[in-house]
């Protein structure tokens, strides 16, 4: 059986190592290489080489492990681990030199999620879970167990939120939001949702949620949310999926599903 310890280890002296290239080998004249779906939802050479990176070190480690990663799609492999990676979640705020982004890495085995590391360089924090063991917070003065609020009441809650990149799926979400934003203390958006999934796990807000997001987005965090005891669903206890990403304590999780439920987050 694969120690999940080990896993996270491989998975943080990864992410760190490709964090350190992203910032020291970042242009000054950062250029777009293309896009994805649309031209707000860019694609770097710098995407690039951090999953090229990642993906070279694990392997090196663990060749029989099989991928799935943001800009590279699947590989397959026979040892029943899989890692999934997103190089750069925030990519927009990368390319635009803002400190909210961040490198993603989790492995799961047998499709469950054991062990996840989320590092955000420019704030000097990472986010570390391992499946039973906790969630934690690295920073230079130290290291501190992630706990999400509880008993906040939505209408006390600051949420977070994101919003996607076609402009039929954005009008929706803006629709959505001004629904919901009458019910809460506030929204928040930091732009990279494994940032928001870590912000909530360390209590800075309540809860967050989001249409659209992919696997590589939330694996980690959502693993770093559920060990600092909140829950992570999608809509009518399904799992998270690009339909709907909803975490919170879960208290507040089943408030503001009730509000978001008939509000109809993946009509668009």
């Amino acid at each position: 059986m694969t120690d999940p310890s080990a896993l996270l280890e491989l998975a943080l002296e990864t992410a760190r190592e490709a964090a350190r290239m992203l910032v020291d080998k970042r242009p000054a004249d950062l250029g777009v290489a293309d896009t994805k779906s649309s031209p707000t939802d860019v694609v770097t050479e710098m995407d690039r080489a951090s999953e090229r990176l990642i993906t070279e070190r694990i392997l090196a480690a663990r060749p029989r492990d099989a991928f799935l990663g943001e800009e590279g799609g699947s590989s397959a492999g026979d040892s029943g681990v899989r890692w999934v990676v997103d190089p750069i979640d925030g990519t927009v705020n990368y390319l635009y030199d803002l400190p909210d982004w961040a490198v993603s890495i989790a492995a799961e085995v047998d499709g469950e999620a054991v062990a996840g590391v989320v590092e955000i360089p420019r704030l000097g924090e990472t986010y570390t879970a391992v499946r039973g063991g906790g969630a934690f917070l690295h920073t230079a003065s130290g290291v501190r167990e992630l706990k999400v609020n509880t008993g906040v009441p939505l209408d006390r809650a600051l949420v977070a939120t994101g919003f996607g990149y076609f402009p039929e799926r954005r009008a929706h979400q803006g629709e959505v939001v001004a629904a919901l934003l009458p019910r809460v203390r506030d929204i928040r958006r930091s732009g990279s949702c494994c940032v928001d999934l870590c912000s909530l796990a360390a209590g800075r807000v309540d809860a967050y949620y989001e249409r659209g997001v992919q696997a590589w987005d939330v694996a980690a965090g959502a693993l770093i949310v559920e060990e600092a005891g909140g829950r992570v669903q999608g809509l009518a206890g399904a799992p998270v999926s690009p339909d709907l990403c909803i975490a919170a304590a879960p208290g507040l999780f089943d408030a503001l599903h009730a509000v978001l439920e008939p509000l109809d987050p993946a009509r668009d």
